[in-house]
Formats: C-alpha cells, sequence, structure tokens
C-alpha cells in the first residue's frame, strides 16, 4: 500500500455511504445503459442530460445493510479524502504557474445511488464529474466492481489513478476544456492529468516500487475495447467514448512521465 499518510492535505469529501440509496435518475447511468456502457468512467453529463426523458427519473429504494458503520470517519473516507487533497495541491501549483486561481472540487462518497445535478449518480454510471454542480461523484463499490467483472489488478493506486481522472475533469472545467474536444479527447486528456499528479508524487517516496503499475493496469481496464469484450459485445471503434485501453495507458504514461501541463493540453 502507498504511503499516503505522508500527504497531510486533506480534499472535501461528502460521505453519503450512511444515508443508503437515496434515489439517483436515470441521468448517465440510463443513458450509459442503453449505449452498452456500464461502469464506464468520467461521463461527461453535458453530453448526455438532453436526452433524459424527466419521466423516467428512478425513485429512491430503501437499502437493507448496516449504514450506521459508515458514520464518522473510517480509513476509507480518510484515503479518498487525502488523495483528494494531493490532487488539489497539485492542481493549485499548477494554475498559479498560469496565473489562475484554481477551485478545490468536492466529493461525494456513497453506495448504492445518491442524487447529483447531472440526473442522479449510481453505480452503474461509475465515479464521475458533474460539472453542472462541479462535485465529484464516487459509489465506493465500484472499485469491486472494476476487479470482479472487467479484471483490473486493483490496489488503492488504482482507485487513487481513477480518483485523480475524475479531478481532471473538474481542472478541464476549471480551464475552459470541457465543450473544446471530442468525448475520447476529453476522457485521454483526464487520463494524461491524472498521471501527472501521480508523476508530481515520485520523489516524494509516496509509491512502494512497481505500485504506479496497479495505476496503469486500471487504465487499461476501464479502455472500451476491454470493457467491450468482457461485457460480451463485438468490439466497436467507432462507438468509443473514452478511448481504448492502449490510448488510456498512453495518456496515463505521457502525464505521469512530464507532470507539465502543456504535455497534456496539446
Amino acid at each position: 500500500m502507498a504511503q499516503w499518510n505522508k500527504i497531510k492535505s486533506r480534499g472535501r469529501v461528502n460521505d453519503r455511504r450512511s444515508l443508503g440509496k437515496t434515489g439517483a435518475g436515470i441521468g448517465i447511468t440510463g443513458v450509459l445503459i442503453l449505449m452498452g456502457f456500464s461502469y464506464l468512467m468520467g461521463v461527461n453529463p453535458l453530453d448526455v442530460l438532453q436526452q433524459v426523458n424527466p419521466g423516467e427519473l428512478l425513485r429512491g429504494s430503501q437499502s437493507t445493510e448496516n449504514l450506521a458503520q459508515y458514520e464518522g470517519d473510517d480509513d476509507y473516507e480518510t484515503f479518498v479524502a487525502t488523495v483528494l487533497g494531493s490532487n488539489n495541491d497539485f492542481w493549485d501549483q499548477q494554475f498559479n504557474s498560469i496565473n489562475q486561481d484554481y477551485n478545490d472540487p468536492e466529493l461525494v462518497l456513497f453506495r448504492g445511488a445518491t442524487q447529483s445535478a447531472c440526473g442522479g449518480a449510481s453505480a452503474q454510471s461509475g465515479p464521475h464529474y458533474c460539472p453542472i454542480d462541479k462535485i465529484i461523484y464516487i459509489d465506493e463499490t465500484f472499485f469491486s466492481e472494476l476487479t470482479a467483472r472487467f479484471g483490473a489488478q486493483g490496489g488503492d493506486v488504482a482507485e487513487a489513478y481513477i480518483i485523480g481522472h475524475e479531478v481532471g475533469h473538474h481542472v478541464q472545467q476549471e480551464l475552459g476544456e470541457l465543450d473544446n474536444k471530442d468525448s475520447v479527447a476529453i476522457e485521454l486528456q483526464a487520463d494524461c492529468y491524472s498521471g501527472m499528479w501521480a508523476g508530481s508524487l515520485k520523489d516524494q517516496d509516496i509509491f512502494l516500487p512497481g505500485e504506479i503499475n496497479e495505476a496503469i493496469n486500471a487504465a487499461g481496464t476501464v479502455g472500451d475495447d476491454n470493457i467491450q469484450k468482457r461485457s460480451g459485445g463485438t468490439i466497436s471503434p467507432e462507438s468509443f467514448t473514452h478511448g481504448s485501453s492502449q490510448q488510456r495507458i498512453d495518456a496515463f504514461n505521457l502525464g505521469y512521465k512530464n507532470s507539465v501541463l502543456s504535455y497534456c493540453r496539446n
């Protein structure tokens, strides 16, 4: 496990896990299901909101699990807040270098479903960033699904990469880049931004030898070709929304090896 205790910063985490399933609109989730891309990361809600029928909103459902265990801070919430805080520190420095202010995003941690300004969030939509409320939404159970269903190696560094990817979307929003690229380009740039953050930790002895491979493996796992293959469908490059496994690995590595903003903005 990475040495996250060396990082003292903490991001803003709104832990809703103790609330259970509070209801989620079909929003991104419904569109993804219709497209056959369940559990993809980083969906840009602005691309799909116009396709959502408000009458299809799902009603809240009650959870039967013991939710009291999520009340108060726990190790996982601290981990998420630490990774988010480290990202914020890095991007604050990057924005200062181009004479811009960086506004920290909030991250909502939930299980099952929750409400968002982009029509709701659920396990099926996977981790994603909503540019309307500028909040990152992460269902804790997604990471188990990533390993069990899509063959990821897993690990805390893999999860940190995904958080960094979602922060990357917030960076894009802050820089006015979300509307200037197609979907694949947006996702690959967010991977590159996540790599930049991870690369900034190389000299801080945060990662143990070889741990960065967890992130690289996760980047490959969430490639459209791998997800289509493991979902039993035909690999259709023309339908890619996030890029192939190799493209995502290459984008992450580009940022990781350089940690310079201009490399990811070309």
